[in-house]
C-alpha cells in the first residue's frame, strides 16, 4: 500500500479524491496490514465545523485516508478547480466493506448510534454476507467516564475493523483519543451510516441521490435537522469567498 492517494483541500480540509471502489480495496489492505489507520468520511458539515474547532481540523489532517461523503465536496472541489473522483458515501462503503470482509475473514465492531441499532445493523450485514464476523455491537457513549469500558469491550473482540457512530466530532476525537491504546488496524467514523442501514432512518430514492437532492429527503424525514443544514448554505458561501479571493491553493 505505498501509492499515495491524490488530495485537494477545501477550507484547509484535506480530501483524497478516491473512487468508492478503490477505496474498499485500500480498506481491505489496511485492515489486513496489522497497523492502525484512521479513516475520516468528510462531508460539509465537517469542513465547517473543523473551521471553528481545532482539534476536530487536526484530527482530520492527520487521518490516513480522507473520504469525499457529500455532493457538496465534489461542487466545491470542481469550483476550486481540483475535481475529485466521486462521491464515497459512508452507507456504500460499509455495505461492500462487509462483502469483502466476509471473504477475508475482517472482524467488524459496531459503535454508536441509539441503543439496539447496531445490533440490528450486525444481523442485517451477517444475513447479507455468510461467514461475516461482527466481533461486537455495542451503543456507548462517547462521554469520557465511559471510554475505559467501552475500549475494554473492543479490545476483547480483537476487531479489524472499528466503524464508529457517534456523529461529528464526537465520533473521530473519540477514536482519535483511544488510537494508541486500542491500535484497531481501521477505525472510521461513519456519522449516520448504522441508521440507515438498521432501517431506522429510510435513504433517498437513487434519483434524489444522483440529484444530489439526499440531503433534502432527509430533512423531510427529521425536521428536527434543520439547523445542522444551515451548515449548508454557510458552506457554500465560504468556498465562493475562497474562489473569488483566490485564496485556495496559495
Amino acid at each position: 500500500m505505498t501509492e499515495t492517494v491524490p488530495s485537494m483541500e477545501i477550507l484547509g480540509v484535506r480530501i483524497n479524491s478516491i473512487s468508492g471502489e478503490d477505496a474498499v480495496v485500500r480498506l481491505e489492505q489496511m485492515a489486513l496490514s496489522g497497523r492502525p489507520h484512521h479513516v475520516v468520511t468528510v462531508n460539509p458539515e465537517f469542513i465547517m465545523m473543523a473551521q471553528e474547532n481545532k482539534e476536530f481540523r487536526t484530527v482530520l489532517s492527520r487521518s490516513d485516508l480522507a473520504l469525499p461523503d457529500g455532493v457538496g465536496v465534489l461542487w466545491a472541489a470542481r469550483i476550486l478547480g481540483s475535481p475529485l473522483r466521486e462521491r464515497v458515501a459512508g452507507v456504500d462503503t460499509v455495505t461492500a466493506l462487509a462483502r469483502v470482509a466476509a471473504r477475508k475473514e475482517i472482524r467488524i465492531f459496531l459503535l454508536g448510534a441509539a441503543p439496539g441499532v447496531a445490533e440490528r445493523v450486525a444481523l442485517r450485514l451477517e444475513r447479507e454476507n455468510p461467514g461475516l464476523v461482527i466481533a461486537g455491537a455495542y451503543a456507548g457513549s462517547p462521554d469520557p467516564r465511559e471510554e475505559d469500558e467501552i475500549c475494554r469491550r473492543i479490545e476483547a473482540a480483537r476487531p479489524h475493523v472499528l466503524l464508529v457512530a457517534y456523529g461529528p466530532p464526537r465520533q473521530d476525537l473519540w477514536i482519535a483519543r483511544t488510537a494508541d491504546r486500542l491500535r484497531i488496524p481501521v477505525a472510521i467514523g461513519v456519522g449516520g451510516t448504522f441508521d440507515f442501514i438498521a432501517g431506522v432512518v429510510l435513504r433517498a430514492p437513487v434519483w434524489m441521490q444522483k440529484a444530489g437532492l439526499e440531503w433534502l429527503y432527509r430533512l423531510m424525514q427529521e425536521p428536527r435537522r434543520w439547523r445542522r443544514m444551515m451548515s449548508l448554505p454557510r458552506f457554500a458561501a465560504a468556498v465562493l469567498k475562497d474562489k473569488i479571493s483566490g485564496a485556495h491553493g496559495r
